[in-house]
């Protein structure tokens, strides 16, 4: 099929439009929901000007890909034909706006722009023809493919114009970006470092490179780098956000809500401001204020699926009758992207789920993970790999010959588990103590663990945590030295602090080389209870292995494996603390963490939902309320459609209780 189209692409180039619209329409009726065939018929049928039947091509390609660039750009060629200019404005801008690296659509634009009068946007169209104009034409190609998310065709297309042609800024910026939606964060940084050595005016490459140094946690860089922009653009709101955004990952709070004040001021019609200084006061525990800028952002943009996830992520929120019709009316809207869709999905079950109808709530829960599970790269395979692994080279002889080795610091307190398994709470009894310092789910382990398995590691065969065998002890001092030091960003003066990063469970061993005097805590959930409580959340980012029921089954009986192997060759290092037990007797699970952890009683750990800290995570509302018990079976509300999770558990409903 694939040299199919090519061809196809070929006779319509040479203009033979009847020959191309009689195979694609044989090739369709094998094939209904090509995109390439829809989309090559819809233009044929244009070109022999069956306008109509071009329509009703482009509809059936919305229904399935609504976010291809290309349908737009070809509709607004069909209203053009039509003579409809502000329909074809309308569907241009809507193609640019998702592909900025559409030539065609740029240059019909200025035109329609002139024809009308609008000499403002006809300039600012016409730059941007001019910018393209200015790139070698595959450069312009792999940038329109990167942005309809052919990232497999773009990728190969740059790296071989970038070998035939030698260093070129905009080509390595798009190499850069390609590793970013790969997650390849380290690639990124080298790459945007170096275009800023050959061009360092180039300022999207700037905001490119201070964006992948937040998302590797070096917020002291992104600063300097946002820094830099804002003083060539102060009023710029990109950079503004990027400068909020860094701030508020730093700690900074009261600067991100000042950015985002302002920002309001000078615009004030801005969803995402308005979203992103919701999710802000919602950390420092605004939830009043939040709601009101969550409510004015889908004010703004009735589809913004986000923004209704975000006032159902407060978990004690309750939706009205008229925010419940909007947002199903959105949902169902024929041009609504797949990230709105599945945010609204999520927020509907939610809605439902608080009305007690949950055989309503179950059906959007369920399509709201069916369209993540759908975009999503999870292999279950590779965290299972990773346990074999593990298992195989962290034997107890492997350990005790590197008994004492490592950083001796007694500094952290890692909280592991699953996600929604209490661990928020276990974080914000132990903030409360006077001696203890609540930061965040933290990256540093995780960056570690890249970092040892290299770049283009097989994951089918990674080289972590075999490696561990190569280091020297001073490698391991190195390693808890530069994880204290990176880190330090996030501490004030106290002499502990928490990193809750859940997945750090898969790394328990390498923390102990690193660091032989922190303190574990793994954080449990009966499993049914768990699970479900993944199921029905939505997560900014990560935690891949929540969007289907034999995922998350899957992921905590691996999580049961390799806590079980922990225990049996590091006795004693890691304290398990049951949420069940948590919600049970409060005092007497707080006397045995602190006592755990070497620190004194203190009755602010039992109050714990008075103390006043940031937290970032999806339970921050219910850490500041007192202990509740209405979680812990919520999820046999759903029982009629959790059988397949029960049969996935298995055994796991019975040993998640086993003791080391």
């Amino acid at each position: 099929m694939e040299a199919d189209v090519i061809r196809l692409r070929e006779w319509q180039h040479q203009g033979r439009h009847e020959q191309v619209l009689a195979e694609t329409t044989v090739h369709l009726q094998a094939f209904p929901e090509n995109r390439d065939l829809l989309l090559l018929a819809a233009t044929s049928l244009r070109h022999l000007k069956r306008l109509d039947e071009a329509y009703a091509r482009l509809d059936q390609l919305e229904a399935l890909h609504p976010r291809l660039s290309l349908l737009h750009q070809e509709r607004g060629m069909c209203h053009v034909q039509r003579r409809d200019a502000p329909a074809a404005i309308e569907a241009l801008l809507w193609a640019v706006n998702i592909n900025s690296a559409l030539p065609a659509s740029r240059s019909m634009l200025e035109g329609l722009y002139r024809l009308t009068g609008d000499s403002e946007n006809a300039a600012t169209a016409a730059a941007h023809v001019a910018k393209l104009r200015s790139l070698p034409p595959v450069v312009v190609q792999a940038y329109a493919l990167f942005h309809d998310g052919e990232l497999a065709l773009a990728e190969p297309m740059i790296r071989d114009f970038l070998l035939r042609h030698g260093d070129h800024p905009e080509a390595m910026r798009l190499l850069a970006k390609i590793g970013l939606a790969h997650d390849v964060l380290d690639d990124a940084e080298l790459l945007l470092a170096a275009v800023l050595r050959l061009a360092p005016d180039f300022r999207a490459a700037r905001h490119d490179y201070a964006e992948t140094l937040v998302r590797r946690h070096k917020y002291r860089e992104a600063a300097i780098e946002t820094a830099r922009l804002l003083e060539l653009d102060p009023g710029n709101p990109e950079f503004l956000m990027l400068a909020a955004t860094t701030a508020i990952s730093s700690g900074d709070n009261d600067r991100a809500l000042a950015i985002y004040r302002g920002m309001i001021v000078g615009v004030p019609d801005a969803p995402d401001t308005y979203l992103w200084h919701g999710h802000a006061l919602k950390t420092v525990g605004d939830a009043e204020k939040g709601v009101t800028a969550y409510r004015r952002a889908a004010f703004l943009r009735p589809d913004f699926g986000d923004a209704y996830w975000s006032l159902a992520n407060l978990k004690r929120y309750r939706f009205t009758d008229d925010e419940i019709a909007r947002m199903g009316a959105a949902e169902t809207l024929p041009k609504i992207a797949v990230p709105d869709r599945y945010h609204l999905s999520f927020a509907l079950g939610k809605a439902h789920e608080d009305r007690g109808d949950y055989a309503e709530s179950w059906r959007y829960y369920a399509q709201g993970n069916a369209l993540k599970r759908a975009e999503s790269r999870y292999r279950p395979e590779i965290i299972e790999t990773n346990t074999r692994l593990q298992k195989a080279v962290m034997t107890p002889d492997f350990l005790a010959a590197r008994r004492g080795w490592g950083h001796d610091a007694p500094d952290p307190i890692f909280i592991v588990g699953l996600p929604r398994a209490g661990s928020t709470l276990l974080e914000q009894i132990l903030a409360s103590h006077s001696q203890v310092e609540g930061t965040q789910e933290l990256a540093e382990i995780q960056r570690n663990v890249v970092e040892l398995n290299g770049r283009d590691a097989d994951l089918d065969n990674p080289p972590y945590p075999g490696v561990l065998a190569d280091l020297k002890p001073e490698d391991f001092v190195r390693l808890g030295e530069a994880f204290i030091r990176d880190t330090r960003i996030h501490r004030g003066d106290k002499p502990f602090f928490i990193d809750k990063m859940p997945n750090n469970f898969r790394h328990i061993g390498l923390i102990h080389l690193m660091l032989p005097n922190a303190k574990i805590i793994d954080a449990r959930r009966e499993p049914m209870s768990c699970c479900f409580s993944n199921l029905k959340q939505l997560f900014a980012k990560g935690q891949e292995f929540t969007y289907s029921a034999e995922d998350i089954a899957r992921y905590y009986r691996t999580y049961l494996d390799i806590m079980a192997h922990w225990d049996a060759v590091l006795p004693g290092k890691v304290l398990r603390v049951h949420h069940e037990d948590v919600v049970d007797d409060l005092e007497g699970s707080v006397r045995r963490i602190l006592a755990y952890c070497g620190l004194s009683f203190e009755q602010a750990c039992v109050e714990f939902h008075k103390t006043e800290r940031s937290v970032r995570t999806p339970s921050s509302e219910q850490v500041r309320q007192p202990i509740f018990r209405d979680g812990l079976e919520q999820w046999k509300n759903f029982e009629p459609w959790l059988e397949p999770l029960r049969l996935a558990l298995g055994d796991a409903l019975i040993r998640y209780r086993a003791q080391p």
